[in-house]
This record gives structure tokens, sequence and C-alpha cells, in this order.
């Protein structure tokens, strides 16, 4: 449980869900489950983000019942003072009511018995859609039992909702203490990034071999030093040609000094994330057609921050950094004009899109892939068709999300040159993408992440110090 942060905001929490179930209505979340690893041993156990936002409670085995009255129940894993010996301190349902702020608490033993009688006489079911296997079916069977006692007078709830709509919209917005949770959490993955690009110019210097996983080892290290629970996702650490595999996984491949070094990595503290992209020369110097392909990667994010701020759309930032990406293709060579045309016709054709495939940014909050929509709400049904250039697919096109303070994004353009037929061999294997987390303000927006230096010349700095 983090008892860093008040209770009572948990509590303002479910007030606020309660209030858009309807009076009548009642809300289910569970926690995530205990997955087995293997024989004997199960994966560390994470929390399911909905059920932590709105309890902060980090028990598995529990689950929380919310009626449109505000009346919050909670299920739990109840003292056993011999299991508590095996796998740790249990909270208990006899405290949870004082410690958690909830009206009532019970043994998880007594959900199913418990379950039926808090469905009766409501008319809305909410729960999240699609996030927990077999869900469905077992609030079906809730409801069976009650529709077994409507001969008793008992009503059965009409309507089932998806819950995520109501939870989506409330996380996109961060309060003051989860952006200074989220804040701390940037600084220790920073600090980590720091660590690691000293450390390999280091260890080449000294003529030591160099593995990705080495790297991956000094972000870990610093991960836990500065206090976070885990990696917010599994960390990449591509050396060479590696950079060009968008998810790749930190392996046994050499890092060898002339190559670039790609490093996608962050913490999660206290429940949430952070993610940060660094690419960096693995013996502290770039070569001049790094250096080249660096800097329009660079100028392509710092248009993408001038165009995150309140009442731009969340596409402003992708659309400011794909002009300045294409224009910088173009300008070195990897678009040859005369094949592709003027910088709109490569816009236009998507042309950039086989050194650039992905889209500038994301939600960032609880889920490193944090919930909301990407579609303004008000804006739905104003909806447009084009045909895309590449794939000739009809796509339906939406208005996008308007930016608001409080919302929280990465901001991530890169440039991955494969070799190819055409493709100037001076780039060939070159990897490239730089990502910082910003939170919306008033006046623009705030990088959280720029304890780690981005600068060409900066990270050059740092790495022969």
């Amino acid at each position: 449980m983090n008892t860093s942060v008040p209770t009572s905001l948990y509590a303002q929490r479910r007030a606020r869900m309660a209030a858009q179930l309807g009076a009548n209505g009642i809300a289910l979340i569970p926690t995530a489950p205990e997955r087995q690893r293997n024989r004997d041993a199960d994966f560390l156990f994470r929390h399911d983000s909905y059920f932590y936002y709105l309890t902060g409670f980090t028990e598995p085995n529990a689950w929380l019942v919310v009626s449109g009255d505000g009346t919050s129940t909670l299920f739990c894993q109840p003292k056993d003072l011999e299991r508590e010996i095996w796998d740790g301190y249990r909270l208990g349902p006899d405290a949870a009511v004082g410690a958690l702020a909830v009206q009532a608490a019970f043994p998880i033993g007594e959900l199913d018995a418990r379950m039926p009688r808090l469905l009766e006489n409501r008319d809305t079911v909410w729960f999240p859609f699609a996030t927990h296997a077999g869900l469905e079916e077992r609030i079906a069977g809730w409801l069976g039992q009650v529709r077994g006692r409507v001969r008793y007078g008992a009503l059965c709830p009409e309507q089932q909702r998806d819950l995520c709509s109501v939870l989506d919209e409330m996380r996109l917005f961060k309060d003051d203490h989860e952006l200074d949770t989220m804040r701390r959490a940037a600084a220790i993955s920073a600090q980590a990034h720091v660590r690691t690009m000293k450390a390999c110019a280091r260890m080449l210097r000294e003529g030591k071999d160099v593995r990705e996983y080495h790297l991956d080892a000094e972000l870990l290290h610093d991960f836990r030093l500065g206090g976070s629970q885990y990696p917010a996702y599994t960390s990449i650490v591509a050396a060479g040609a590696n950079a060009c595999v968008l998810h790749y996984r930190a392996d046994v491949a050499p890092v060898k000094s002339g190559e670039l070094v790609l490093i996608d990595a962050g913490c999660e503290l206290d429940g949430y994330a952070s993610d940060i992209t660094r690419t960096f020369p693995a013996n502290g110097k770039f070569t001049g057609p790094q250096r080249a392909l660096y800097d329009i990667v660079l100028a392509s994010q710092e248009a993408a921050v001038a165009a995150t701020k309140p009442g731009a759309r969340f596409t402003d930032p992708h659309d400011a950094a794909v002009k300045v990406l294409s224009q910088g293709m173009l300008d070195v060579g990897l678009l040859d004009a005369k094949k592709v045309g003027t910088l709109d016709d490569v816009i236009e054709k998507r042309a950039y899109f086989a050194y650039y495939m992905h889209r500038t940014g994301h939600w960032l909050g609880m889920d490193v892939h944090d919930c909301g929509s990407y579609v303004e709400p008000g804006e739905v049904g104003a909806v447009s068709e084009r045909k895309d250039p590449l794939s000739g697919e009809l796509i339906k096109n939406r208005p996008s999300r308007i930016l608001r303070p409080g919302m929280v994004l990465t901001i991530e353009p890169g440039i991955y040159v494969r070799p190819g037929e055409g493709v100037p061999e001076q780039f060939h294997n070159i990897g490239i993408r730089i990502e910082d987390d910003a939170v919306v303000t008033p006046q623009g927006c705030e990088l959280m992440t720029r304890g780690v230096p981005v600068k060409a010349d900066e990270i050059e700095a740092l790495m022969r110090a």
C-alpha cells in the first residue's frame, strides 16, 4: 500500500467515479491475478492499474465494489499468520476499513456468496471490459443467481457498461500527487541513463568486452538504487544495427566503438511509469553520418515539443516532427527528390515511412502506454475518410484529442535506416530515437526527463567526463 499518498485522495477518486455510475449503478473492479512463472515460482506481482488508482492497495486477491451512492466495499485476503510467514504481511478486512477509507471489507473467500446480493436491485453493472480473462463469465454467473430470485421480487441489472470509459477519462488528467510521482520516476530514470552512458564509454576505454546486457544491468542498478519498484517495461538496449528493431530487447550483442547505442528504458515508481529514449555513440564520439541524422531527429523533437501546448491536437506534435524529419531526409539524401518529389509530396505519400514508421508519442501514466482516448470526445461523430497511400486501406479519421493541462504524453521521433537498394551506405544500420516525457501546462509543456542530456555536444561531453 502506498502510504505516501493520503487515503482521502483515493476516496475522492471513488466518489468522482461513483457520481458517474447513476444512483442505482454498481461498479466491480478486480486487481490483477497472480501468475505462475514456473514450478513453485510466480512472476513478481503487479497490481491492476484501475484498482490501484481507486485504492492505493497493492495486495493480490482483492476486489473493489463501488455503488452509485458512493459506498465502497473491499474484498481482500484475510489475516493468516502462517501464510504471512511465507508470503508477507496482509492488511486484512478489519484493518482495511480504516486504512483504505472504505465503508466495508470482507474476506475474499466470501466474494461469490456476497456479490449476487450486492448486484440485486441494481439497474446497471459497470466493470472494465476486455481487461481480465474470465471476468465477464464470472459476472454472468452472479447475475444468474440474481435472476433466480426474481420470483421473490429481486430485480436484475438490465445494463452492463464499460467502466474503462469513465476511468480512462479520469486517469488522462494527472493530479498534483501523480505529477510529483512521475517527476520523481523521471529523475530516477534520467540518472540511470546518465550512469549507463558514462559506463559504456568508460568500459570501452578500458578495453573491456561490453555487451548489451552490461548496459541493461547499469539501468537496473540505478532504478532500484533510486527506490523504484521495477522497470516500467522491458528495457530496450540496442547496439548498432539492432537499434533498427523498434522493440528490440537487451541481449548478448557486443557494443562496439564507432557504433550507436539506443536505450529506451524507464522505471516505475509507486505505480507510475517513466519512459526515456536516448541514442549515443558507444565510445562517446559521433561520426559524421551519425551526427547528421541525430541532429535531424533532435530538430524534429524540438518542433514537436513546441507544438505540445494547450489547445493543440494530439496529432500536432507528430505532424511537426514528420515535417522536419522529411525535410532532413531530403537534405541528406536518404530520400531522392527526383523520385519522391517535394516536401509536401513526401508527407502526402508518406515516403518518409521507410525510415520513420511509428507515431511521435502516446499517453503516459500508470501504464507506459496509458489509457485515454486519442479522439476528442465531443467530436466523435465528425468522421472523414482517406485512402492510405501505402496500404491502400480506407481509413476513418476522427478529430484528434485536444491537449489540456494535466495530460502527460511522450515525444519520441526517430530515424531507422536498414540497408537497401538506393540507401546511402554511410547511413546503413543507424537507428536513432530521442524520447522525453511531457506534461501539458497552461503555458506549453514541461519536459520531465531532461535530467539526461539530449544535445549531441552535451552527450559527448558527458561521456568524456
